[in-house]
């Protein structure tokens, strides 16, 4: 079966298809899994995987929307045996194929991701949750409601990648960027206001714990793996990142869009913004009288630029807040993050993230002032 190209964006039409859709009939069953993993009834869920499991010949027939579906509703059995301390495949061999086969056939990985737990999960009553908590539910929105503002910003940041700095689109752009990442410190703030790090860190945490398929560990489907990393290796990643972040990155874009994945491919070897609009400034003698003025399309860029990166910032800050809430010694079960981050990992992705900021609004107000440019 030939692999099916997923849409380069997470429309809302194909969010609402997968969404609707049923093929195992599962539907009667998950209104029963969060009892079932409040017992920690092992064989209650190797008993649902058994029956709810499609045999290789049914999965071929399946649409690509239906695959989804299979392995969103397949995953959140997947991760609650994980948490109970049963690895899936060692307790239902037969699900180690049909988990092969419908990443194989989707691009993605055999295994159930944040797309598939938020985006093509039902938001009614039908919603498939590991605990049936609230507050499980305001996790679930935050990575949903994330998502398509990611997809926007990727389709944007595929125009900056080969933009000139000098151009006045260029600014532009980067003025749309600033509004869909801004959405993170929004949502961020709803999740703090209605999660408690407790918990985050005790009642869902372990659900995201990695599982193994075909001999490889696949981590469990965390708003951790939204992935606004896409973001900032346009932005500034590429070349000023960490070599610890960039070893988190290829751990966590298997688990996202196959497309996105090819595009990281690209981006990660290419100059980033802040150091094209950076060489831009300097050629253009930036802060040297006797050079002249640079172009004022130039400075709206780097200024817009710098607003990008303080918003990331902005929502970096927040984000270590609240991981070092949840993962105090005397709340946290688990050292790492959803996401196999660290704590330190955090703090250097914020602190990267402010070097690149503080550079560029250097740039920007060493140039004579834009009216004066004008004038």
């Amino acid at each position: 079966m030939p692999i099916t190209r997923l849409p380069h964006r997470t429309d809302p039409c194909d969010i609402r298809t997968v969404s609707a859709l049923d093929p195992l009939r599962a539907d009667s069953f998950y209104p029963r899994l969060p009892a079932i993993n409040a017992t920690a009834d092992v064989p209650a869920l190797v008993d649902a995987l058994r029956r709810l499991l499609p045999d290789l010949d049914t999965v071929g027939s399946y649409s690509l929307p239906e695959r989804l579906a299979v392995m969103r509703d397949l995953g959140l059995l997947l991760g609650s045996l994980k948490r109970h301390g049963t690895q899936p495949v060692e307790a239902v061999p037969e699900a180690e194929p049909i988990l092969v086969e419908l990443g194989r056939s989707t691009g993605m990985v055999p295994r159930d991701t944040v797309h598939h737990y938020t985006e093509w999960n039902p938001t009614n009553f039908r919603r498939r949750m590991y605990t049936g908590d609230k507050m499980e539910g305001y996790l679930m929105d935050g990575a949903r409601l994330s998502l398509p503002h990611v997809a926007d910003a990727v389709d944007l940041c595929s125009l900056l990648y080969d933009a000139d700095p000098a151009d006045q689109e260029t600014a532009q752009l980067l003025d749309q960027v600033d509004r869909s990442v801004s959405i993170f410190d929004e949502l961020i703030t709803m999740v703090t206001e209605k999660v408690t790090p407790e918990f985050f860190a005790q009642q869902v945490r372990p659900y995201y714990e990695d599982i193994t398929v075909d001999g490889r560990s696949y981590f469990g489907p965390a708003a951790a793996h939204v992935p606004l990393f896409l973001v900032d290796m346009v932005i500034w990643a590429s070349d000023r990142g960490d070599p610890v972040y960039d070893a988190f990155i290829d751990e966590v874009a298997p688990h996202t869009l196959p497309q996105w994945r090819a595009l990281l491919a690209g981006w990660s070897a290419g100059p980033s913004l802040v150091t094209k609009v950076e060489a831009a400034l300097t050629e253009a003698g930036a802060g040297d009288a006797a050079a002249g003025n640079p172009p004022p399309q130039l400075l709206d860029t780097a200024r817009s630029l710098a607003s990008v990166l303080r918003t990331l910032t902005v929502f970096r800050g927040k984000h270590l807040a609240i991981a070092r809430k949840a993962y105090r010694d005397e709340v946290r079960l688990y050292e790492l993050g959803s996401g196999n981050g660290s704590i330190t990992l955090l703090h250097q992705i914020l602190a990267l993230t402010k070097e690149n900021v503080t550079l560029v609004r250097g740039r920007a107000a060493s140039a004579p002032a834009r009216e004066a440019v004008r004038g």
